[in-house]
């Protein structure tokens, strides 16, 4: 008798790994139990390449503990895979790693590929300091001028280190920074929002 033949998914590495993770996060998200993830995590590092790994993580980029093993294991055998350092820069600042690791990823992500947005916005969120903050969100303004969520970063952060310090600078630069994001706004209440946050700013007397 001729045994059937397999299915694409039994030939194709990347399908067998996201069947498996898929299989572990579920088990994970009935059970609760992390140790079991974590060995079922273990055992897909072990078994698969970083191509399949990292195809197979993208659908749960956002779950810091799946998300985070998964992508150590792909950075360490792709070390310039810009995409996968963003990922697991992302997955660290969501679990709480603390802003040095995640700057240092993030700085890593950018070497290898200073196009990805993802890198340059995870090194600016990763800045402790508030001034140091808001400057890292300019550069990165410049960078990417058509970036709005880079750009509403820089005017939050402008706005509260003028609160904070009293900075007309600062103050000048948040006021600037919305009224762009104004001018560019579509959606009505986005642009109410906008609207009293320059009324109040304009107010101000640092």
């Amino acid at each position: 008798m001729t045994p059937p033949a397999p299915s694409p998914g039994d030939r194709d590495p990347a399908a067998r790994a996201a069947a498996q993770l898929r299989t572990a996060v579920t088990e994970y998200r009935d059970g609760g139990d992390m140790s079991v993830l974590q060995r079922r995590l273990a055992g897909l590092v072990a078994s698969f390449s970083a191509d399949s790994l990292a195809a197979a993580a993208e659908p749960w980029r956002t779950v810091p503990e799946v998300a985070g093993p998964i992508y150590e294991k792909v950075v360490a055998e792709q070390p310039g895979n810009a995409r996968a350092l963003v990922a697991l820069a992302n997955a660290y600042w969501l679990a709480g790693r603390g802003p040095d690791k995640v700057n240092e990823i993030a700085s890593r992500a950018i070497a290898a590929d200073p196009a990805n947005r993802g890198g340059w916005h995870l090194w600016a969120l990763s800045e402790s300091d508030q001034r140091e903050r808001t400057i890292r969100w300019r550069q990165v303004v410049s960078r990417f001028p058509d970036d709005d969520l880079a750009r509403a970063n820089l005017a939050d952060n402008a706005a509260s280190l003028a609160s904070a310090e009293r900075d007309r600078e600062a103050l000048e630069i948040a006021i600037g920074e919305y009224r762009t994001l104004r001018a560019r706004a579509t959606d009505a209440a986005q642009r109410d929002a906008l609207d009293k946050a320059l009324l109040t700013l304009e107010g101000w007397q640092p």
